[in-house]
């Protein structure tokens, strides 16, 4: 067993950081080119989105359970065979055509990104502790964020000067880099490897999911998200085949609807002591109101300024949304935070993908004025699970207080 040397740490920790963003990478870096993949590969717009649902569907599920299979086997291994397979098949994508092969890799890009995200986690947790460790995973939510920002920027050149393929031969080669770095610099972080008990991980798991108030959160974070996918799936189609408009422009236009998403999580930080009921409240009535702006104005803007205007407007609501039920759900539970933040991830990805895919399927979005019905659809489902969530919050505070209010050898509540 190759274990983490003291003067490599630093370096290390570089790659780790590095390693975070990459399931962003992964899918933002070529939604630019999902128009020329359709054209090119003779397949539609749905069957070239669909590899996006594949892989957060994939990546999803797995999240769910490996983290349980890197505590019992070690991350550096594990890791190193995720990226180099991760490699292989983003090579294997920029060299067919056939669209079943496409998804069949994009199922194993997101079982190995999986693997590398999450193990990259722990590397922290396993390096470090105290204010130093939560000083560094502090810098995750910014760190993560910076692919939706960078990546179809980028990948919008990519396209523009070498076509689709380029993006995954960029994939591939900044990872196989990476691999590099990690095979001179890297090494076994976890000193102890726990047995794999898979009874005691169940028994976690489903006390975990059947908590109302943390299921009815994660679909919610899935609903706020889907927002951003159902725009990323079909925007490049809008700005490219309605207006006109060059991949380039889809990539800044998808670079600021990232940092739109950013400055809605630093947005919510500021109202942090806020009641939760009443500033969620806030928000689902204002992107109600946008969605509903951006159908009816479409009869009278039809331009890329007025519907970039309210996509980031809509964007940083959900970027508000989000970050409060990602941060309740991840602390929901502390004694098994580990497999709540996987579950918390996980779910994220899966429940995405059923409702972005689904409401582009449903409305066959293809203009401004559907894209806004689907923002409308996905907002007054996040109005209908918010109420559904007060709740059984409301319910629990209830039960608690009854619970509180008996003294005791009392047989009947204490009058207060």
């Amino acid at each position: 067993m190759k274990y983490l040397k003291q003067e490599h740490q630093a370096i290390s920790t570089i790659l780790s950081f590095a390693l975070i963003p990459l399931s962003g990478f992964a899918t933002d870096i070529y939604l630019p080119s999902l128009p020329s993949m359709a054209t090119d590969l003779s397949v539609s717009n749905t069957a070239v989105q669909f590899s996006l649902i594949i892989f957060m569907v994939s990546s999803g599920i797995s999240q769910l359970f490996v983290g349980s299979l890197l505590d019992s086997f070690g991350r550096y291994r594990l890791g190193i065979m995720a990226l180099l397979v991760f490699v292989l098949a983003s090579f294997t994508i920029a060299v067919t055509d056939n669209i079943y092969l496409i998804y069949l890799m994009r199922v194993i890009h997101g079982i190995t990104i999986a693997i590398i995200v999450v193990g990259k986690r722990a590397y922290f947790v396993d390096r470090f502790s105290g204010d130093k460790l939560k000083h560094f995973t502090s810098l995750f939510s910014i760190i993560w964020a910076t692919a939706p920002i960078i990546a179809p920027f980028l990948g919008g050149y990519l396209q523009v000067a070498f076509g689709w393929e380029s993006n995954f031969y960029f994939l591939g080669i900044l990872t196989a880099l990476i691999l590099c770095l990690e095979l001179i610099y890297g090494g076994e972080t976890l000193k102890h490897l726990q047995p794999f008990n898979l009874n005691r991980i169940a028994r976690v798991y489903y006390t975990t999911i059947k908590t109302a108030d943390f299921s009815l959160g994660l679909i919610i974070i899935g609903l706020c998200y889907a927002m951003l996918m159902v725009y990323g799936m079909t925007g490049p189609f809008i700005i490219e085949h309605v207006f006109n408009y060059s991949p380039v422009i889809t990539g800044y236009c998808s670079l600021l609807s990232g940092v739109a998403l950013m400055i809605g999580g630093m947005v919510s930080k500021t109202f942090i002591r806020k009641p939760l009921t009443r500033k969620i409240r806030i928000g689902i009535v204002l992107q109600l109101l946008c969605a509903i702006g951006l159908i009816a104005g479409s009869s009278f803007f039809q331009n890329i300024f007025f519907l970039m205007t309210m996509v980031l407007v809509i964007h940083l609501l959900s970027g508000f949304l989000f970050n409060n039920f990602f941060s309740y759900c991840l602390g929901r539970f502390s004694t098994n935070a580990g497999i709540a933040s996987g579950i918390t991830g996980g779910s994220m990805y899966i429940i995405t993908s059923i409702f972005s895919y689904g409401v582009i399927n449903a409305l066959n979005i293809k203009s401004m004025a559907l894209l806004g019905f689907g923002y409308l659809v996905l907002n007054l489902l996040i109005a209908v699970f918010f109420l559904l969530f007060n709740k059984v919050k409301r319910t629990d505070t209830l039960v608690n207080n009854r619970q509180a209010s008996f003294l005791p050898g009392d047989s009947k509540p204490a009058v207060i």
